[in-house]
Formats: C-alpha cells, sequence, structure tokens
C-alpha cells in the first residue's frame, strides 16, 4: 500500500489522484488535503462564472472523490494545522498541487494606489472567494483599464461589460452581480505590450465580445499588420487576429446603439499610475516590436483617465516554508516535478501558470510516474489514521467531501432564479451549512 498526500483540490489535484488510482489500483490511498471547506480549487473561483460548461469537468473530479481509496480533506492549512515535514512522515508522497493563486506585481510607480487590482483578486471577487469577497472595487468613473493580452484580460473586460440579464444562468456571486449591473464605467481598455500577432487570447474568447448588448470591441485599424502576414500564424491565433479585424472594421461606438467600447490599445504598455489618494490616471508608453519581437518602449507616452486598474499579467505560486522556490518562475524549484526525496509539484505549481485546464492530466500521470518509481510498494508509513489522530490532537475542524455535498446543497438552494447556486462566501457559512 503507497500512502499519498496532495496539497491541493483543484484540477491538478484531482487529476494526480485519478492518475494514482489507475497506478496502483486498490494499493493506493490519497488524502487530498485544501485549506478551504470546499473542493476543485480554479474551476470555483477562476473559471468565468458565465463559462459553465468548463465548470463541468467537476463532475470527473466527484467520481474521483467519491471512490473508496481517494477522500477530501478540506479546512487544513498546510504550515499551520500540519507541515510540510510532518506529512514527509506520514506519507510515501506529498503533491504539492498548490496552483499559482498569488498575482504577479505589476511594479509600476502608484500600483500600491487603491483602485488598482490583480485578476486573482477581481476573478476571486465575482467568483464569492472567501480571500477576496470584500474586495468592493471602483467600478463607476472614467475608465477600467485591464491590462494584459490575454483570456483573463478578456473575462474581465466582459465581465466588467455584461448587463444583468447577460448573467443569467452564471453562478457570479450575487454581491458582485449587484455591484456590477448597479455601476458602469464609461470605456473599459485592453493594453497589450506587443502587437494582435502576438496575442495569448483564444478564438472562443474573444468572438464572445462581440456578442454583447452594450459593450462595443474597437481596433485601431492602423495595429493591425498585413492581413496576408496572418498566415504564418497557428491556426488558433489566425482565427482570433480575425476576430480583431472584424473588430476593426466595426463602426466606432458614437456610430452604434451600443455605448461602453472595449478598446484594444495595442503597442502600449503602462508605466505609472497617477491620482490623489485613489486612481485617477494611467501613464501608457508606446511600444515596437524589436527585431526579436520584444516589445520595445519609443519614450512617446499619454494618459487614459480610470478608476479601476485590473493587472492581468500572471501568476505566482504562493511559498511554503522549506520547499525551495524559483523566484524568476514564480513556482516551486522542480526537476519535472521533482522537488526532493517523496516531495512533489504538479500543474502550475510545477510549470508555472501555463497550459490549459486538460493540460493537469498528463501532468498528473506524470507525477503518479514518478511516485511509482520512487516509492515501494509495501509502505511502512502510515498515511490517513496518523494524520487524523494529528489533527484531532490540534483542534482541528476537517471538512469531509460529504460535508461538501451538504454545503453544496445549500449554495443550491440558495440559488436566484436561473442560476445554479448562490455560493457562500465566508468560510463560516461554509461550515455552518453542513448536517
Amino acid at each position: 500500500m503507497r500512502h499519498v498526500a496532495v496539497i491541493g483540490s483543484g484540477p491538478a489535484g484531482y487529476y494526480t489522484a485519478e492518475a494514482c488510482q489507475k497506478a496502483f489500483g486498490d494499493a493506493v490511498r490519497v488524502d487530498i488535503i485544501d485549506r478551504m471547506p470546499v473542493p476543485f480549487g480554479l474551476i470555483r473561483s477562476g473559471v468565468a462564472p458565465d463559462h459553465q460548461s468548463i465548470k463541468g469537468v467537476s463532475r470527473r473530479y466527484e467520481a474521483t472523490a467519491l471512490s473508496d481509496n481517494v477522500r477530501f480533506v478540506g479546512h487544513v492549512s498546510v504550515g499551520t494545522d500540519v507541515t510540510i515535514p510532518e506529512l514527509l512522515d506520514l506519507y510515501d508522497a506529498v503533491v504539492l498541487a498548490t496552483g499559482a493563486p498569488q498575482d504577479r506585481p505589476l511594479g509600476i510607480p502608484g500600483a500600491d494606489l487603491p483602485g488598482v487590482v490583480g485578476s486573482a483578486a477581481f476573478v476571486g471577487w465575482y467568483n464569492g472567494h472567501p480571500d477576496h469577497a470584500a474586495l468592493a472595487p471602483a467600478l463607476t468613473g472614467p475608465g477600467a483599464v485591464v491590462v494584459g493580452a490575454g483570456n483573463v484580460a478578456l473575462d474581465v473586460a466582459r465581465i466588467l461589460a455584461k448587463t444583468a440579464d447577460e448573467f443569467a444562468g452564471s453562478d457570479i456571486v450575487g454581491h458582485a452581480l449587484d455591484a456590477l449591473t448597479g455601476q458602469a464605467s464609461d470605456a473599459i481598455t485592453i493594453l497589450a505590450r506587443r502587437g494582435p500577432h502576438q496575442i495569448a487570447m483564444t478564438p472562443k474568447e474573444l468572438g464572445e465580445l462581440a456578442h454583447l448588448s452594450r459593450a462595443l470591441p474597437t481596433v485601431d485599424p492602423a495595429d493591425l499588420p498585413p492581413a496576408a502576414e496572418d498566415a504564418v500564424l497557428d491556426p488558433g491565433t489566425r482565427k482570433a487576429v480575425a476576430h480583431l479585424r472584424a473588430f476593426a472594421d466595426h463602426p466606432r461606438a458614437g456610430d452604434d446603439a451600443r455605448t461602453l467600447p472595449i478598446v484594444f490599445d495595442f503597442f502600449a504598455q503602462p508605466v505609472a499610475i497617477e491620482g490623489d489618494g485613489r486612481v485617477e490616471r494611467v501613464i501608457v508608453e508606446r511600444t515596437r516590436l524589436d527585431e526579436q519581437g520584444r516589445a520595445v518602449a519609443t519614450g512617446e507616452t499619454y494618459a487614459i483617465p480610470a478608476q479601476l486598474v485590473v493587472s492581468c499579467i500572471g501568476y505566482q505560486t504562493p511559498r511554503v516554508e522549506g520547499v525551495p522556490y524559483d523566484e524568476k518562475l514564480g513556482r516551486f524549484a522542480n526537476d519535472e516535478g521533482r522537488i526532493a526525496p517523496g516531495l512533489y509539484a504538479v500543474g502550475w505549481a510545477r510549470r508555472g501558470p501555463t497550459g490549459t485546464i486538460g493540460t493537469n492530466r498528463p501532468d498528473g500521470f506524470l507525477i503518479a510516474d514518478h511516485i511509482a518509481a520512487d516509492t515501494a510498494d509495501d509502505s511502512a508509513k502510515s498515511g490517513r489514521p496518523r494524520l487524523d489522530a494529528l489533527l484531532a490532537s490540534r483542534g482541528v475542524d476537517v471538512v469531509t467531501f460529504r460535508d461538501w455535498q451538504d454545503i453544496e446543497k445549500a449554495e443550491v438552494a440558495n440559488a436566484r432564479d436561473g442560476a445554479p447556486r448562490e455560493k457562500f462566501v465566508a468560510v463560516d457559512a461554509m461550515l455552518g451549512a453542513r448536517k
């Protein structure tokens, strides 16, 4: 029997558990430990609330969670309730699947002004994550500036632009729905350091902007390279750029019934954020591409009025005491997932914040292969019983998967008309929903 502890209950964690089941059959016990009382990590608190089809993958994880040799150990904080050395003493393998839930710093003057938020915090706010439920972003004023050229930036812009009717069927939390539909910016600007050919946006997410009822995406035709140059792009990027070309051909917002412009500002990087006690404007510098395709500053600057800045420039994995960390890449230092004897990293904690949800599945199988190669069939470790005894001795209120099902039932029962659920946004409320 092998005993495996997985830290983090998001996609990487559950795919690792599934891979261990396939590798070892009944001869493995997997404990999935999470500091939150609710599972599924990024699926619950990172995927946009209006992308319910993507959230459906949690049903696959639920099947794994309800099997006899996998269990969810929620409301347990690694580093506080139990340490990594203690887990290594109890389990044959400890797998860090903590993701990358922290924002990379924007790192420009004024980035600490009220009104500047990272995308992890902003997305967590509208998804009801307890860490960010009290964010209260500034939503009314001259403009919202979204910094970044990836799908997270598109998610943020789309959520800011939607009307109340367009949130039908989503699981956006009530406090965010009320705030977003009760206030409005005059414009949304998406800043991208490089050009249309260098975006990390996918066609589906770009195409969604064209169907918003009150928002009109716009692109300056001068920012687009000659259409013939699109032929060198991969098919996905080529389709995405086709959307940008369609946005450039569309009449400007003033000539359209839609009143909220979503402006794609390419070859533009923020260099400072200014305001008297809070955000009032973003100072932007024009860029150009050098021979290697890197953005180079031109020295030309201008200001964009704004009351809100959302930085969507990437994420990093939180440090864990005693675990080697790669400062440059913002993830645990590892060799193809191996950190130290018995200690592994998987998913974004291993690779950094790259790839899709599905990318974590082969990652999980890689780690299961490592565990098979590095550990013996007959373990002397005790795993689950000693963890339970240790947590009980410390008075830790552990949440099981059955408890989570009670929480989920309460969220479904509390849903507004047409919504799949109304999430609890406080840990105490989650704990109180258990039967």
